[in-house]
């Protein structure tokens, strides 16, 4: 079963203070950080769709996203996301010489620190402080939900939001690999070969 992605990313120019009013509603889960490979299809200009890849520490998390931009509004943005995990490197190279084989590319190279906290109101919601390599410190907030529950996790985020002082100018959608495409950054790891 897939689950829709309910967000919103903030720009954050003072992240200490982000911090301190991102604790005073949450309490922190975990902080870690996360390298994310990104594959495309090999064309001109920026993918339309993309999957990554992302090592943890006893296996691989394959992840791809599909815009649902009917249930889009202006702050938040809706996508269902597909994931599955891998054991041993063999697997993954498995997977990206079958990847190869269609067409698909290294696109680009995420590295991000992030520290999760849980919403005090609501256990599904979840904000990141996260510092992005190449990009700086950004804010997302996020509530996975059923397609039913859209509606209640766009209420939540809102809430969220009004309770970290952050109005509709400051909220900036624009994905992180677009982000890095449009700075021509791609740190890539070269996975294919």
């Amino acid at each position: 079963m897939a689950w829709l992605e309910v967000e919103t990313k903030i720009r954050v120019k003072n992240p200490n203070d982000m911090r301190k009013r991102i604790q005073k509603i949450a309490r922190l889960v975990k902080k870690e950080a996360r390298n994310d490979d990104y594959f495309a299809l090999r064309r001109g200009g920026y993918p339309k769709k993309a999957f990554r890849i992302r090592a943890t520490q006893d296996e691989f998390v394959v992840n791809f996203k599909k815009k649902l931009k009917r249930l889009w509004s202006k702050d938040i943005v809706v996508k269902e996301e597909f994931e599955f995990n891998l054991r041993g490197r063999e697997h993954v190279h498995d997977l990206l010489a079958l990847f190869k084989d269609l067409g698909f590319v290294e696109f680009v190279k995420k590295h991000k620190l992030s520290e999760s906290y849980r919403y005090k109101k609501d256990k599904r919601l979840v904000i990141e402080l996260n510092k992005v390599k190449h990009l700086g410190f950004f804010v997302e907030i996020e509530y996975l939900s059923q397609k039913h529950e859209v509606q209640k996790a766009k209420k939540r985020i809102r809430e969220a939001l009004k309770l970290l002082g952050v109005g509709l100018k400051e909220i900036d959608n624009t994905g992180y690999t677009k982000m890095l495409y449009d700075k021509g950054i791609k740190d890539r790891r070269y996975f294919l070969k």
